[in-house]
């Protein structure tokens, strides 16, 4: 079976940022394969766009820029606040991710910058403005089932919690 929209594809990746620094790997310690169904937003465009027509054995490496990745970095989406409106237990770092409640929800945070008044916070995805080198090995390739596809994600055995 060849990848393509309403496939199911499990791949093992290590992804590495332009210093060849690994990010993130599913290959550590027995780790399992990233499971996605194609087609439906569940994996950066540029990543998923390479894998189109391969089959299970495939092995390669898909460098993607910040356009078809998390995004080109957003210098508007860093905003200000007073120290008092990051309610936290611990001290604050440079770089340390937080969770800020909103009108619209739970949104991921990074500290870029504080003083003893303000906290700089930046809503881009830390990845956002870079370039990434994923190194994939593609080991199954299946037709979603009619329950995937109704919600738009893979259903692992024992991790489908509707």
């Amino acid at each position: 079976m060849k990848i393509a929209k309403d496939m199911v594809v499990e791949m093992h990746y290590t992804l590495t940022d332009p210093a060849g620094e690994v990010i993130d790997t599913s290959r550590e310690d027995g780790g399992e394969p990233l499971a996605f169904l194609c087609g439906y937003q569940n994996i950066i465009p540029g990543l998923e766009n390479a894998l189109m027509g391969l089959e299970k054995g495939a092995k390669l490496v898909v460098n993607v820029e910040p356009a078809d990745g998390y995004g080109v970095y957003d210098e508007t989406l860093t905003h200000t606040v007073e120290r008092s409106a990051v309610e936290l237990d611990d001290d604050l770092e440079t770089g340390m991710g937080l969770v800020m409640m909103t009108q619209h929800g739970p949104i991921e945070v990074v500290v870029k910058d504080f003083n003893d008044e303000t906290v700089t916070l930046d809503l881009n995805h830390p990845l956002a403005g870079m370039a990434l080198s994923f190194d994939v090995e593609i080991m199954n390739v299946r037709g979603a089932s009619e329950e995937e596809l109704s919600h738009g994600h893979v259903h692992q055995p024992g991790h489908h919690h509707h």
